[in-house]
Parts: C-alpha cells; sequence; structure tokens
C-alpha cells in the first residue's frame, strides 16, 4: 500500500467535505468541494483508495497547493 497525498489545485475555501477517515474512494471519487470566487470546484482522488486523513476542515482557507488530505492507495 502506498500513500498519496491530495492537494488544492486553487485558492480558495473548504465549502464542504463529502468524504471522511475510512472512507473507500473510487477514482476521481469527490473527497471535498472549494469555493473560489463564487464557483465550487470538486477536489477528487486521482486513484481509488481509502480516505487515511482530513488536513482542513470545512471553512479553512487554503492556497494552491496546500495538502488537503491522504489516502492509501493499493
Amino acid at each position: 500500500m502506498t500513500t498519496e497525498t491530495i492537494r488544492a489545485e486553487t485558492t480558495g475555501s473548504v465549502w464542504k467535505i463529502e468524504a471522511r477517515p475510512g472512507d473507500i474512494l473510487d477514482t476521481d471519487g469527490t473527497v471535498m468541494i472549494l469555493e473560489s470566487m463564487k464557483m465550487e470546484i470538486p477536489v477528487v482522488a486521482p486513484d481509488g483508495g481509502r480516505l487515511v486523513k482530513l488536513l482542513v476542515a470545512e471553512g479553512d482557507s487554503v492556497k494552491d497547493g496546500q495538502d488537503l488530505a491522504v489516502i492509501e492507495t493499493e
């Protein structure tokens, strides 16, 4: 098993968290939704796996490239 970090692709705020640690995610499964300039931007798992850890909470401000979550892939 390998861990992979999911990073923000834009600056914004965490609007809604869709997955919780322990959840199994499909490839491109939504982990959370960021809000930036009144647009909702889904943050997805690039590979399927188990969500290990969330590094942010709803309402947090994030910067482009910031670590958001960690998944464990096979």
